[in-house]
């Protein structure tokens, strides 16, 4: 049985994302934003929430794919 145990920057940034975020979107931090905006995503801005621990953070909410 494998078990992994995984910390960090990242991890913390996604769980902090999670708890933020609303239901039923996906919320991206600014890194993800521009990995995904340059691969054919849409993502519209949602604004600046503030992050525990990271201050406050723009965030957006990935629409989709570009047609």
């Amino acid at each position: 049985k494998f078990s992994y145990d995984m910390w960090g920057d990242t991890v913390n940034t996604a769980s902090r994302m999670e708890s933020s975020g609303v239901p039923g979107q996906i919320q991206v931090s600014p890194a993800t934003r521009d990995l995904l905006a340059g691969n054919g995503y849409l993502l519209e801005p949602r604004g600046t929430i503030d992050i525990k621990g990271k201050g406050e953070m723009d965030t957006w909410i990935l629409a989709g794919r570009q047609p």
